[in-house]
C-alpha cells in the first residue's frame, strides 16, 4: 500500500478543456459521454442516492437509465443539428 500523506492521482479528466457540467444540471436534449458512448438526455429528474444524498435519474432516447450523484461532472457534446 502506498504513503497515505503521498499526493493522490486526480479523478478528472485529464483534459480540462472537455465540455462538462454538474449532473444536476443537465436537461432533455444534452448529450452525454457514458459507458463509451454517446446517449442524448431524454428525461432527468432527482431522486435520493443509496446514502440519502441527491441524485438524478436520466433517461436516455437511445433506451435504458442512469443514476448519478447532484455533483458529479458528465462530459458534454453539441447535440447532432
Amino acid at each position: 500500500m502506498g504513503d497515505p500523506f503521498e499526493p493522490h492521482p486526480s479523478r478528472r479528466p485529464a483534459r480540462l478543456d472537455l465540455p462538462t457540467r454538474r449532473a444536476a444540471l443537465i436537461g432533455e436534449g444534452d448529450v452525454i459521454g457514458y459507458e463509451g458512448e454517446w446517449r442524448t438526455v431524454k428525461k432527468a429528474t432527482t431522486s435520493r442516492g443509496p446514502l440519502g444524498g441527491l441524485a438524478v435519474v436520466v433517461s436516455w432516447r437511445e433506451g435504458g437509465s442512469a443514476r448519478f450523484p447532484a455533483g458529479d461532472e458528465l462530459l458534454l457534446r453539441q447535440p447532432d443539428a
